[in-house]
């Protein structure tokens, strides 16, 4: 971990708060917010929205899955990642979804779809942008958004496609983690005939959206070579990829640095930002 960035978030274990309380504390203000809209039934099936000032026109939407194993995990937690996204002009919306051992593969990624066709339908709602759709995530969460973008059997029965989206963003996510070793995740990801089908890069092919993977050079959670070896299916199939190895950033301080203090030390979020204005066209 970057030292200066983690002295900044000194005191947070001295007084008992999570990495992820300081940085909500510090996520930028005046933007609109509204929590635990259901997309679903039941209470793993709710979302928050975060949106910049109306002013500006529709703007991009961006659907984020956080991570946790696909066992942990709660969209409060990560109202820094929403509030950044809305402060660089974005609508972003951070559903919770079901988790093992409520669910196990592919429940967790069924509940992904449905918030996603619901932020088609409800984007203008909050000025987005429906046919500017994007699927971001972290960790578990990446490999939520890239089966949803890369596998078009989960969107389909909401009348959606891959291509109904304008581009996938994936942060440290296990695209290409088998074989298991977790005996948890070898029940999460149950029965062993499901296996192929967890896997992201076994569905990168000539429909996929653009795509910006990044990971952090001192990952050793979810290993650089998940990233490394989806862009490398991708670009085989002539699709769009940039690819970022961000150094000095393990697993938690790439997502943590989307909110402060750690995002003017790493250009993660800027580079994000770049790539969803583009369209996806700084790919290549």
């Amino acid at each position: 971990m970057d030292r200066r960035a983690f002295l900044a978030l000194g005191g947070v274990a001295a007084a008992g708060c999570s990495p992820a309380v300081v940085l909500n504390a510090l996520a930028p203000d005046g933007l609109a917010r509204e929590a635990g809209l259901a997309y679903g039934e039941g209470p793993s099936r709710r979302l928050d929205v975060y949106a910049p000032p109306a002013a500006g026109g529709p703007r991009p939407v961006v659907v984020f899955f956080y991570g946790g194993s696909w066992q942990n995990g709660k969209r409060e937690d990560y109202r820094f990642a929403g509030a950044a996204l809305a402060a660089e002009g974005f609508v972003a919306m951070v559903p919770d979804y079901r988790k093992y051992p409520e669910v196990r593969f592919p429940g967790f990624v069924e509940d992904g779809a449905s918030a996603v066709a619901w932020a088609r339908r409800e984007a203008a709602r909050f000025g987005g942008d429906p046919s500017k759709l994007w699927v971001m995530g972290h960790s578990a969460g990446a490999h939520i958004a890239a089966l949803l973008a890369l596998d078009a059997g989960y969107l389909s029965p909401h009348g959606m496609a891959p291509s109904s989206l304008a581009g996938l963003v994936g942060l440290a996510g296990p695209y290409d983690f088998l074989p298991l070793s977790s005996e948890t995740l070898k029940r999460v990801f149950s029965p062993e005939s499901v296996l192929p089908r967890s896997q992201p890069v076994n569905f990168a092919g000539p429909g996929a959206p653009p795509a910006f993977l990044a990971t952090g050079k001192d990952d050793t959670t979810v290993l650089p070579r998940n990233t490394v070896n989806l862009a490398a299916r991708l670009r085989a199939a002539g699709r769009p990829v940039v690819e970022r190895h961000y150094p000095s950033l393990n697993h938690y301080t790439l997502v943590g640095s989307l909110g402060a203090p750690l995002r003017s030390r790493h250009p993660v979020l800027d580079d994000v930002a770049a790539f969803i204005r583009s369209g996806g066209e700084q790919a290549g």
